[in-house]
């Protein structure tokens, strides 16, 4: 097994992607995950990239994606005493709405090109 901690020792928001499944995970100030993968290879099991552009950096959050480059893809997220921690994990609500909208808005626009090109 391979273990990753991840602490956000920003003051704002960092925002854990676990790749390649695009999963979200927010991390408050302090706080402390850990990603377990089932990997036990000599092969680099994790690698990752950190970013934040100006918008994201204006609303207090950083980036940081965390990718699984051996094993199984869906590794184990926990906070430090073990507790597994979900996919939205503290997602902030004003973003959640932002995300379904958009979502709404491509499922909407998906739809009217199927009726195009059926009729």
């Amino acid at each position: 097994m391979t273990v990753m901690e991840v602490r956000n020792d920003y003051k704002g928001w960092l925002v854990l992607w676990l790749e390649p499944l695009g999963e979200d995970r927010w991390l408050e100030p302090g706080e402390t995950f850990r990603i377990r993968s089932d990997y036990d290879g000599d092969a680099l099991a994790f690698s990752v990239t950190c970013w934040a552009d100006e918008e994201d950096r204006a609303a207090g959050i950083e980036n940081m994606a965390v990718w699984i480059e051996a094993g199984d893809c869906y590794a184990q997220v926990t906070d430090r005493l073990g507790n597994v921690i979900e996919c939205g994990h503290h997602r902030p609500e004003e973003i959640n709405r932002k995300w379904s909208a958009a979502a709404e808005e491509a499922r909407r626009r998906m739809k009217e090109r199927e009726s195009q090109r059926n009729s």
